[in-house]
């Protein structure tokens, strides 16, 4: 998501420099991809202070009022990567349950707050958006997706427990899945908030098998 697109190299023949190209016209949608690729990769700038449209349209050499050809806002900017996040983390969740099913529920747990940690190392803009620094200032409905986001993460890691809880003779296993839910859930948040205000520094997938051991025993 965050890669740049390559220079374009000098043209062979240098009198073809003269006269300037005819500029290709993106292709439907493909001027949105590059707002929101630019967009991830100024939120990866460490200390990185609140992005603006004047900012991000001198970054793509282009004028504010192209952008809101595309985008109605800046918020709906925010709102096309908060989209990238959600389908990315739960193509993944899909994944651990299909591939999973036979595992056990705790492994299934693990293995999503595995996922979401290395969307996030993976993505470091992402993970900004994430724990809302970079929403800050920004409309609030952008935050309440993100709470909503992670509201269903703990709602997946319950479904995932609860199994096990069973299997373990608990006499009260939703509401031992929901409290190791929410511990996972905390767990996975702090995580993330450690990488983003270290700077990317703190990984957060450090020590992650000792720590999920813990948290699953």
């Amino acid at each position: 998501m965050s890669e740049e697109a390559a220079s374009p190299p000098f043209p062979a023949d240098a009198d073809s420099a003269l006269e300037p190209a005819p500029r290709k016209r993106p292709r439907p949608g493909e001027r949105r991809t590059q707002i929101l690729q630019a967009l991830a990769s100024m939120l990866e700038q460490p200390g990185a202070e609140r992005v603006t449209t004047a900012a991000l349209a001198a970054r793509l050499e282009v004028s504010e009022a192209a952008l809101y050809r595309h985008f109605a806002s800046k918020a709906q900017m925010f709102e096309g990567l908060i989209d990238f996040i959600e389908q990315s983390v739960f193509s993944l969740v899909a994944q651990i349950a299909e591939r999973g099913a036979a595992e056990g529920g705790a492994w299934q747990a693990g293995r999503v707050v595995g996922a979401v940690l290395q969307f996030a190392e993976r993505n470091p803009g992402m993970a900004r958006v994430m724990v809302g620094d970079a929403l800050v200032f920004e409309h609030e409905r952008l935050q309440q997706r993100m709470n909503q986001l992670f509201d269903r993460l703990e709602s997946t890691l319950r479904q995932c427990l609860r199994p096990a809880e069973e299997a373990a003779g608990s006499a009260t296993p939703t509401v031992h899945a929901q409290v190791r839910a929410s511990v996972l859930c905390a767990f996975l948040q702090g995580r993330l908030q450690r990488y983003a205000r270290s700077g990317f520094r703190k990984a957060p997938g450090e020590h992650l098998e000792a720590s999920l051991a813990l948290l699953l025993s």
